[in-house]
């Protein structure tokens, strides 16, 4: 079993690593932000709440963050692990789970203010689909419209400058810090987040001592039958 927490800034690349380790090893992959983006799009009260923080560029308190990680890992769907992303942010949340859960490893993509800075105010989210996109690495083909279902491209309530400006500011003051507890530990394992999306996970892998990653073969452009499929002239 492998239980892993990946740590990062908003926009460093998390989710996107973590994906990856969930579909090779049958991790659960525990997204806090998932979880809120869930109750904020089906309009339950906790989501009511957390849209008016996240709106503003504050942090979620502990006490509900606390809440819904010990509700999902309560579960036990993750018989080979997890990976959790966006927990903890601070000593007491860091203090909270060591004291409740055994990990193998911390991983931490470390990317700078500046990148950061790019990658947030230029990602975009179909209003339809929620298919998420990027201006500067994923473009959508028709500006501001959706490439599966035509639906209009738009900015996340919290992907502005204001508010942008005061979660790297609360990251650094509160979150950073953390990690000098799960180094004490010898927990840590970082990693430069500004390369491509393979490095880092191979050197995410290399740290963690677990096989080199593979990319899926490319999809065929064809699909049918050979006796149905396009001859060429």
């Amino acid at each position: 079993m492998h239980k892993y927490v990946i740590m990062g800034v908003q926009g460093c690349g998390k989710g996107t690593q973590a994906k990856l380790l969930e579909e090779d090893f049958d991790l659960a992959h525990i997204s806090v932000g998932d979880i809120f983006r869930w109750n904020i799009q089906n309009h339950t009260k906790l989501g009511a709440r957390i849209k008016r923080l996240i709106s503003s560029g504050h942090l979620v308190g502990d006490d509900i963050v606390e809440e819904i990680i010990q509700r999902r890992l309560r579960e036990h769907d993750w018989n080979y692990g997890f990976v959790l992303d966006g927990f903890p942010r601070n000593n007491r949340q860091a203090e909270f789970f060591l004291e409740s859960y055994d990990i193998d490893a911390v991983i931490r993509l470390v990317v700078p203010d500046s990148v950061v800075r790019q990658r947030v105010l230029g990602r975009r989210l179909c209003c339809q689909c929620g298919l998420d996109y990027n201006l500067i690495f994923h473009r959508p083909t028709i500006e501001d419209a959706c490439d599966v279902c035509g639906g209009k491209l738009v900015q996340r309530a919290d992907d502005n400058e204001q508010a942008l400006t005061e979660r790297l500011q609360t990251y650094h003051a509160k979150t950073s810090p953390i990690l000098n507890l799960f180094r004490r530990k010898e927990l840590v394992v970082e990693v430069d987040g500004t390369k491509d999306i393979e490095t880092i996970q191979n050197e995410i892998r290399a740290g963690l001592r677990l096989p080199a990653y593979s990319p899926p073969p490319p999809k065929p452009l064809f699909s049918g039958s050979p006796a149905t499929a396009p001859k060429a002239d």
